[in-house]
């Protein structure tokens, strides 16, 4: 039987980013703390915290956290007196793109109820955070099920590779673009290989010159600017293309990228609410498959 009063120690740690907020929080001395997390440590024979400042939970620990934050929901939908205004925890992997553009929405009120967690990772390696345990729910490019998760495809998010009009002048590719791959190419990150898919259809080579930019914002703010040419969502670019500071370098070439939600079957009622409203929201905003 797992120790769920050493679980609420190990995860008030992690949310109050120290051991005395956390003792704070639950009402016990700092020693008790740091005594309940180091006895569950003993029992499963691996580390739980990093104790760095703050302290960092490890693999495992994310993972039992987790498995907490499971329990609490499933505890709040039997409706006890002591569970009714107990607002429960949900850590969700989501993709940048859909962050900056359509998520928010779907998300709405279950902040209502929920307090979310929203940790970024590119669409093609979410997954794996699903996978781990790691989160209660992830918003992906791969629709391969996880074993006790239900998977819903909600629908394509378009990529097409935009610039400023200067930047196209200053390198000379207006009206040929067949050395493209030699201009500044913006990059999400490394697993971002949008730009090496749009290149291919093009039969060029890599980006030779990238510059690598973590920020979904800053991304299309670079672009707008003259900084490089890259492959944004069609739905984010569009205010841009309309004010002429982006245009579509090769409107007949585009990368689309299928996203599915992937959430616990055992998660509460709290989190299939947020499914139904992010499925309701994502067939408003993405490309459905005809």
């Amino acid at each position: 039987m797992m120790d769920y009063r050493a679980l609420e120690a190990l995860a008030a740690v992690i949310s109050c980013h120290g051991f005395e907020k956390a003792a704070q929080k639950l009402n016990i001395s700092q020693s008790a703390v740091s005594q309940r997390i180091k006895q569950l440590e003993a029992r499963l024979g691996a580390p739980l915290i990093l104790r760095h400042t703050p302290p960092k939970a490890t693999e495992l620990g994310v993972r039992l956290i987790t498995h907490l934050e499971t329990v609490q929901h499933l505890e709040t939908d039997l409706d006890l007196p002591l569970e009714r205004d107990k607002r429960v925890h949900a850590r969700i992997a989501i993709n940048a793109d859909s962050l900056a553009t359509w998520f928010s929405e779907a998300l709405g009120r279950s902040t209502d109820e929920l307090d979310v967690d929203l940790v970024i990772e590119d669409q093609d390696t979410g997954i794996e955070r699903m996978r781990r345990g790691e989160v209660l729910a992830c918003l992906c490019s791969d629709g391969t099920p996880v074993n006790g998760a239900r998977v819903d495809r909600l629908g394509i998010m378009r990529y097409r590779a935009y610039a400023n009009p200067e930047f196209l002048l200053r390198f000379k590719l207006l009206e040929n673009f067949s050395d493209l791959y030699r201009a500044p190419c913006l990059i999400f990150n490394q697993h971002d290989r949008l730009q090496h898919r749009f290149l291919s259809q093009l039969e060029q080579p890599e980006p030779a010159n990238p510059i690598i930019c973590p920020s979904s914002e800053g991304f299309v703010q670079l672009a707008a600017s003259g900084c490089g040419f890259g492959m944004i969502p069609q739905i984010q670019a569009a205010l841009a293309v309309e004010v002429g500071s982006l245009i579509d370098i090769a409107p007949n070439h585009y990368v689309d990228v299928p996203l599915y939600w992937h959430s616990w079957r055992s998660s509460g009622a709290a989190m299939k609410r947020l499914r139904t409203s992010v499925i309701k929201t994502a067939h408003r905003w993405l490309l459905q498959d005809q």
